[in-house]
């Protein structure tokens, strides 16, 4: 069995790849880029609602790369351990099994931000 990678770690080599990739079709990544843009803004849910939607979403279909974007998305924009578990939880009962495998680690990588956050948040300040 291969040993999984979260967070950081996935996004780190999915950065370089597709830099290269982007620089073929900037064009495509640019529509992509503002699709997102305009489907996390701030509307009827807020940022932290469709951060936690995206991370289930992340788990549903599998996408370890979804899953640690969304995860330090989550972080970011302020969901707490227990909103991030309560959310993977339903992925659970939407999934099933593989809700099981890709739930922890969906919850491990937001673990991941969230104490980076935390220890920045927790440094005195100069």
């Amino acid at each position: 069995m291969t040993e999984h990678t979260h967070g950081k770690e996935v996004l780190r080599p999915l950065a370089m790849e597709g830099r290269a990739l982007r620089q073929m079709i900037p064009d495509v990544y640019a529509g992509f880029a503002e699709l997102s843009k305009a489907a996390m803004a701030p509307g009827a849910l807020e940022l932290k609602t469709k951060e936690l939607l995206a991370l289930a979403m992340g788990v549903t279909l599998r996408c370890d790369g979804c899953i640690a974007t969304h995860a330090r998305g989550a972080a970011s924009a302020g969901a707490t351990r227990e909103e991030v578990a309560e959310a993977i939880g339903v992925t659970l009962l939407m999934n099933g099994g593989p809700g099981t495998v890709y739930g922890p680690r969906a919850y491990d990588a937001f673990c991941e931000y969230i104490e980076a956050i935390e220890a920045k948040d927790a440094a005195p300040a100069d």
